[in-house]
């Protein structure tokens, strides 16, 4: 058998019609397939590679690491300095509200331990989210996951949970004193990229205050640079109790993290002890090459190239059968017709050699979100491939 067909047979598949593209290098914003074809990847393994593949910092990180220690022990028993190095140089750069970190596995698991904390925190049982929002796949995630389709096939879920319309007004007077917590997307990523307006973010965390409940953003696919702050929220110019953190958190490995005050995060320490707990969450190989891979976006200043690349984008990406460009920084999503326009497009940028995908619960809009290091001219190819796929 050749790798594909092992590839269908022995891996649990999530779709029926995988890209199964058999890559066998990625350098930068380029991934290269078995037959030497090179991509221009503007996916970024959906927001991870924030500072492309394999940047040099993040390997010789890895590289030291390995020198030293792998997995020790259950999270949280030993000291081990990646984590203890990560957590300070995330708390540095956060608000001082958020100088606690728990580290996970994944964004997913980062949804369940700010849920936990939240229930912990307040005695509450009520959780809010919004429609078509995405924060995860696991079951407790999967409960406020905003699209009964994805939802229904694996009930019963999580009880009191309640999904309000994101960007509301009106709707966040559902928020009251029986609320746990209310989690929120920065801006809706996997719905085609829909951005809040400041009016309703900070609405949003007024009535929280008002009725005691905390708020959760999630940043697992805004944050570490993407929309051009280092956190999304610092455009909205308001804090949130806890913060998801995944995906570029892990700097290309797998890495997740809730963070929120020390205060609140010492209720998970007792009664009972072990409130929550991780074999590998935190490892230090991913701490290692998060770390690295976050001071490449502050000290590289990748940052402050979003905005000129973002309109670049813009001037290039003009067809008459693009109905809608929506972006915030780099994540950037282009609406169509149908997700069958939608699709045959994408398949014919993957032909030309530019790769991308499209959005959960908007299938009918391609996703754009690149390394925030791509090259101008790396920007200036992919969109004129995409034209071309286009027309």
């Amino acid at each position: 058998m050749n790798q594909r067909q092992l590839f269908l047979r022995h891996l649990a598949q999530t779709s029926p019609a995988p890209l199964a593209l058999e890559i066998v290098k990625a350098e930068g914003s380029r991934i290269r397939d078995i037959g030497g074809k090179e991509y221009i990847d503007l996916i970024s393994g959906i927001s991870v590679c924030n500072i492309g593949h394999r940047h040099p910092r993040v390997l010789a990180a890895i590289n030291k690491q390995l020198e030293q220690y792998l997995h020790l022990m259950v999270y949280g028993e030993l000291i081990e300095t990646p984590q203890v190095a990560y957590a300070k140089y995330l708390c540095d750069h956060l608000p001082p509200s958020l100088n606690s970190v728990y580290f996970t596995n994944s964004g997913a698991e980062a949804t369940e331990g700010a849920m936990k904390l939240a229930k912990r925190c307040t005695g509450r049982t009520q959780i809010i989210a919004f429609n078509k929002s995405y924060h995860g796949s696991t079951q407790g995630a999967l409960s406020i996951i905003g699209d009964e389709y994805w939802r229904n096939a694996f009930r019963p879920l999580l009880p009191d949970i309640l999904h309000l319309e994101y960007n509301s007004l009106s709707d966040l007077s559902n928020i009251g004193e029986k609320t746990a917590c209310v989690i929120a997307e920065t801006l809706q990523a996997e719905r085609g990229v829909i951005i809040p307006t400041k009016e309703w973010m900070q609405e949003l965390r007024q009535k929280c205050n008002n009725t005691g409940a905390l708020l959760v953003l999630d940043e697992i696919q805004a944050g570490f640079g993407r929309t051009g702050t280092l956190w999304g929220f610092e455009q909205w110019d308001m804090i949130p109790d806890i913060v998801l953190l995944g995906k570029a958190l892990g700097g290309g490995m797998p890495l997740g993290a809730f963070i929120s005050d020390i205060k609140l995060m010492r209720t998970l320490t007792e009664n009972p002890v072990l409130g929550h707990i991780t074999t590998f969450g935190g490892h230090p190989v991913s701490c290692a090459a998060g770390l690295a891979g976050m001071k490449v976006i502050i000290e590289e200043n990748l940052m402050n190239g979003v905005e000129g690349k973002e309109k670049l984008f813009r001037e290039l990406l003009h067809h008459p059968k693009i109905k809608a460009f929506r972006a915030m920084g780099l994540l950037m999503s282009l609406e169509f017709e149908s997700f069958e326009e939608n699709k045959s497009v994408i398949d014919k940028c993957i032909a030309g050699g530019v790769l991308t995908d499209w959005f959960l619960f908007a299938p009918q809009c391609m996703r754009i979100a690149p390394p925030l290091n791509i090259s101008e001219d790396d920007i200036r190819k992919s969109c004129a491939i995409i034209i071309d796929s286009i027309s």
